[in-house]
């Protein structure tokens, strides 16, 4: 009788060590990122211009700001919605974990040839960070950085 106790006692232990032990698989950066995202918070050169909620904004149009990403049929496709409520369609392509691109934007945003590519400076599945690569005409030839929640 102790021994099947003991065999018992064996199992269960060894169950409990090898299901604790087992970590939570995180999907890979292309399915995290595939959603509609809206400004938080939004930096020019580090300077806070825009945050939502906030009263002392300096760039009001920043509420209607959404980077939608999306995969239809295999491709990836991107609607961006500018400050100034311009609207520009394409596609998105990731570059490792760190850099996303938009490209083929029609029309063409101010000064990019129709593309344009952020750092990934952090992600998780409800916030993401990205800084753009080159300034924005735009802005001031400003460097941007969007904190972006869904």
């Amino acid at each position: 009788m102790k021994k099947k106790y003991a065999l018992i006692w064996c199992i269960f232990i060894g169950l409990t060590v090898l299901s604790s032990s087992c970590k939570k698989k995180v999907a890979p950066i292309s399915e995290r990122i595939a959603k509609a995202w809206l400004a938080q918070e939004v930096k020019y050169n580090n300077d806070v211009v825009f945050t939502r909620g906030g009263s002392n904004n300096i760039v009001l149009g920043y509420s209607n700001f959404r980077l939608t990403l999306s995969t239809v049929n295999g491709e990836n496709k991107v609607t961006y919605i500018e400050f100034d409520g311009n609207s520009f369609s394409g596609t998105w392509a990731l570059d490792g974990d760190s850099k996303l691109t938009l490209s083929g934007l029609t029309p063409e945003p101010t000064g990019t040839g129709g593309t344009i590519s952020f750092t990934i400076d952090s992600i998780d599945d409800n916030q993401m960070v990205i800084t753009r690569t080159t300034t924005s005409k735009k802005t001031g030839d400003t460097k941007n950085t969007y904190t972006l929640v869904k």
